[in-house]
């Protein structure tokens, strides 16, 4: 394959979807499709929080579609690059889409440009993305992302929000979003303190994840008997990586224990 010239008013720069709307003529992904026939999978709930050393992030597994449960190990949270990941709820489908061409996004715009995108410009190429969904949001199939990531030029973690219509609005210090959000956010609010470490914000965001799922049924919670368990990432210094599932596991038995605990001590007779 020949490599594209373009004269100076043409040249696309380091956008990735730009350069293929320039080599074929047509967008190169087309994120408001309304063609899905029948029930429309959902991812529900993610947690994002700051820690001393960067951000945690968490998913649950369950996507539903109705009321039905469509998966029970659906990934709700993704690397973007090594400094940054996405959380996604809404419509699955758009919302994978819009994941991966993001993730390309950046990958090519540090191949053209030689060095990455500062974590300001990925939030922004996030809300524009998010904006061009709109057409499909006003017809059922929002997309509604949380993106974090360590920031090298301030040595911090840094978490932001959007809206269906690309608002883009940065969190100081945690956010939730999807259907157990308000659940989530509640156990986060109460828990949250400045200077958090990586354990703390680990368990604070499996606990976040337990109250939602204990009272949002599009939630899903721990199920030790498939093995499965929500999705936790950090991000700091060093870069993103997956927490293991024997470390969540291991916070999910401690806050059923701690829950078991306070229901027989709460009141009433006990057999």
């Amino acid at each position: 394959m020949t490599l594209p010239f373009y004269a100076p008013n043409e040249d696309p720069g380091p956008s990735f979807s730009t350069m293929l709307e320039r080599v074929t003529g047509d967008p190169a992904v087309t994120l408001d499709r309304t063609d899905a026939i029948g029930p429309i999978t959902h991812g529900t709930t993610i947690v994002a929080l700051r820690t001393a050393a960067g951000v945690v992030l968490a998913g649950d597994r369950r996507a539903t579609a109705g009321n039905l449960i469509a998966h029970r190990m659906m990934d709700k949270i993704h690397a973007a690059d090594r400094w940054s990941a996405v959380g996604i709820a809404g419509a699955a489908g758009p919302a994978m889409e819009m994941v991966r061409l993001f993730q390309t996004e950046l990958e090519h715009y540090e191949k053209v440009e030689g060095t990455a995108l500062s974590l300001e410009g990925k939030a922004n190429k996030l809300a524009q993305m998010v904006r061009a969904h709109l057409p499909a949001a006003m017809q059922g199939l929002a997309v509604v992302p949380l993106f974090a990531g360590f920031d090298a030029r301030t040595s911090d973690g840094r978490l932001f929000t959007y809206d269906v219509t690309g608002g883009r609005y940065e969190e100081s210090d945690h956010a939730a979003s999807g259907s157990g959000g308000r659940d989530a956010r509640s156990i986060v609010k109460m828990r949250w303190r400045a200077g958090l470490d990586e354990v703390e914000g680990i368990e604070i965001a499996v606990e976040a994840l337990f109250e939602a799922a204990d009272e949002d049924s599009a939630t899903g919670g721990p199920d030790p008997v498939r093995g499965v368990y929500p999705q936790v990432a950090a991000v700091d210094a060093d870069g993103f990586r997956f927490v293991d599932d024997d470390q969540i596991a291991a916070v999910f038995g401690r806050v059923i224990e701690a829950r078991r605990t306070d229901s027989l001590g709460g009141g009433g007779s006990q057999p």
